[in-house]
C-alpha cells in the first residue's frame, strides 16, 4: 500500500483591511507558525521599507536560511526599478498631455506612496504544508522546496500577467518554508490620468482571487510530488478553509458502510445466541455431572433419551452458532479491507487527478498564450503592411523629387543654381544620401560643361561673322 499524505496549501493575498491589532495577533497562529503579518497590505513607502526589513531579515542580519528567488537584495529599489520599466513611458505621455506644470507627474513612485487611495505593492505568501507535516522534516529536506516554490513564481506570471512580479523571496528560517512575494497589479487603458496605472482593486477582485487559489494550489502540488517523486494530494477547500477529507465522503463508501451495518447486525444475533449457548452450556454440564453410574461398568454413565435430544441440539446449535459467527467475522475483516483499500485507491486517484488538472491548466494557459501571441503577430503583421504601403508611397515621392532635382539641374540654366543649393541643403540635413548627392552634382557638372561649350562654339561664329 503506497502511504499519501493530505497536504494544507495557502496563497494570501495583503489587505489594508486586516491591519487591526487582532488582525496581526490573528497572523501569529497561521499555518506556518511564523509571527510574520501574512495579511497586511503595502499602501506607501515607508510600509515597503518594512517589507524589506522583514523579508530579507536585515533586523537581525540573519539571512542564511532565506533564498532570493525573484530580484536583489533590496526590495524598496526593485519596486522602483519596476515602477520605471512599466510607467515611465505612460507618465511621459500624460505629461505630455498636460498643458498645467502643477498636473504633470514627475515621480510616479512617489505619487502613488503618497495617495492614500490606492497601494503601492501587493503582497503574496504562498506556503505548502503546515507546522505539524514540517516539524518531521531536516533542512535539506526542505530546501527542495526551492524549485517548487520557483515554479510557483512562473505560474503565478504565467497565470496573471497583469501582476509584475518585483522580488520573490522563500524563508527557511521559520518551521514552515514558505514565500513572499512582492510585486504590482497593472490596469490598462485607462480612460482618465495615465493610459497604465497601479490596479489592485482591478486585478485582484473577490472572484479572481478565488480562481487563482484554485489554479495555484493544484499547479503547487504537481510540482511538490514531481521534485520529491511522491504522491501527496491536498487537503480539501471548504468555505474558504483547508480541511480534512472525511473517508464517509468517498464515491460508494455509504453503500459498502450500509451493507457493513447490516452484517454487524447478524453478528449481534450471532453474540445473542452464543449467550444462549452459555446458559445452555450450564444446563448440559449439570446434567452430565449428574449422570448416574452404569451398574455393569462404572466408566460407561446412563443418559435418558429426552437428555441425549437435548445434548444432540445444544452441538447443533454450537455448529450453527460458530459457522455464522466465523462468517460474519470474516466479512468484517473484508470490508474493513476494503474500506482501506477504497481509500488509497482515491487517494491515488485524487493525485492523478491532480497532476492531470495541473498539466491541462498549463496547456490551456500556454494556448492563451499562444493566442495572445497569435493575435499580436497578426496585428503587427497588419501594421507592418501599411508602414509598407506608406513606405513605397513615400519612397515614390522621394524619388519623384530626386527626378525632378536632376532634370532641373540639366534643363534650366536659369534655376540650376537654386536647385544644387537645395539638393545641397537636402543632404546636409540628412534628406538625401551621398549617392544621391553625387548623382545631383554629376549633373550640375554636364549641364556646366555643356554650357561652357556652347558659350565657345556660339563665339567663334560670332568672329567668322565679324571677319
Amino acid at each position: 500500500m503506497i502511504y499519501i499524505t493530505e497536504l494544507s496549501y495557502s496563497l494570501h493575498l495583503g489587505s489594508d483591511k486586516n491591519k487591526k491589532n487582532n488582525a496581526r495577533k490573528s497572523a501569529k497562529t497561521n499555518t506556518s507558525g511564523s509571527t510574520s503579518l501574512s495579511n497586511n497590505a503595502i499602501q506607501n513607502a515607508r510600509q515597503l521599507s518594512r517589507v524589506d526589513n522583514h523579508n530579507y531579515r536585515k533586523y537581525d542580519n540573519k539571512q542564511e536560511d532565506i533564498l532570493i528567488v525573484r530580484g536583489t537584495s533590496s526590495l524598496v529599489e526593485d519596486v522602483k526599478k519596476l515602477y520605471i520599466e512599466e510607467f515611465e513611458e505612460a507618465k511621459e505621455e500624460y505629461n505630455s498631455k498636460q498643458t498645467r506644470e502643477n498636473r504633470k507627474i514627475d515621480n510616479y513612485f512617489k505619487n502613488v506612496s503618497d495617495n492614500s487611495k490606492n497601494d503601492l505593492a501587493c503582497e503574496i505568501i504562498i506556503e505548502l504544508g503546515d507546522k505539524k507535516y514540517w516539524d518531521t522534516k531536516d533542512m535539506n529536506f526542505k530546501k527542495r522546496m526551492t524549485s517548487v516554490y520557483t515554479k510557483q513564481v512562473e505560474d503565478l506570471e504565467t497565470l496573471l500577467p497583469e501582476f509584475k512580479v518585483a522580488s520573490a523571496i522563500i524563508h527557511y528560517d521559520e518551521t514552515s518554508p514558505h514565500m513572499h512575494i512582492v510585486g504590482v497589479p497593472i490596469k490598462y487603458k485607462n480612460k482618465y490620468g495615465m493610459s497604465k496605472q497601479v490596479g489592485k482593486s482591478s486585478v485582484f477582485t473577490k472572484e479572481s482571487l478565488k480562481v487563482l487559489q484554485d489554479k495555484m494550489r493544484i499547479l503547487c502540488i504537481e510540482s511538490f510530488n514531481k521534485e520529491y517523486k511522491l504522491n501527496n494530494t491536498l487537503k480539501k477547500k471548504l468555505k474558504g478553509r483547508n480541511i480534512d477529507i472525511n473517508v464517509s465522503e468517498m464515491d460508494n463508501y455509504n453503500n459498502i458502510k450500509k451493507s457493513f451495518e447490516q452484517n454487524k447486525v447478524k453478528l449481534e444475533k450471532a453474540n445473542k445466541k452464543s449467550l444462549e449457548l452459555d446458559n445452555i452450556s450450564k444446563d448440559v454440564k449439570y446434567k452430565i455431572n449428574s449422570l448416574k453410574q452404569s451398574k455393569f461398568n462404572k466408566d460407561n454413565f446412563i443418559l435418558s433419551k429426552d437428555d441425549k435430544d437435548k445434548l444432540i441440539s445444544y452441538i447443533e446449535q454450537v455448529d450453527n452458532t460458530n459457522k455464522e459467527y466465523k462468517n460474519v467475522q470474516k466479512l468484517s475483516v473484508m470490508l474493513n479491507d476494503v474500506e482501506d483499500e477504497l481509500k488509497n485507491n482515491k487517494e491515488q486517484i485524487e493525485t492523478l487527478t491532480e497532476n492531470n488538472k495541473a498539466l491541462d491548466l498549463r496547456v490551456q494557459t500556454l494556448n492563451k498564450n499562444i493566442e495572445k501571441k497569435d493575435k499580436k503577430i497578426t496585428e503587427l503583421k497588419n501594421e507592418v503592411s501599411k508602414l509598407s504601403s506608406t513606405l513605397e508611397y513615400w519612397k515614390d515621392k522621394f524619388f519623384r523629387v530626386i527626378t525632378l532635382i536632376k532634370n532641373k539641374l540639366l534643363v534650366r540654366k536659369s534655376t540650376r543654381e537654386a536647385y544644387m543649393e537645395v539638393a545641397k541643403d537636402m543632404h546636409d540635413v540628412g534628406i538625401i544620401d551621398d549617392g544621391n548627392f553625387k548623382e545631383c552634382k554629376a549633373h550640375y557638372n554636364i549641364s556646366k560643361r555643356y554650357d561652357t561649350n556652347q558659350s565657345k562654339d556660339k563665339e567663334k561664329d560670332d568672329f567668322g561673322l565679324g571677319f
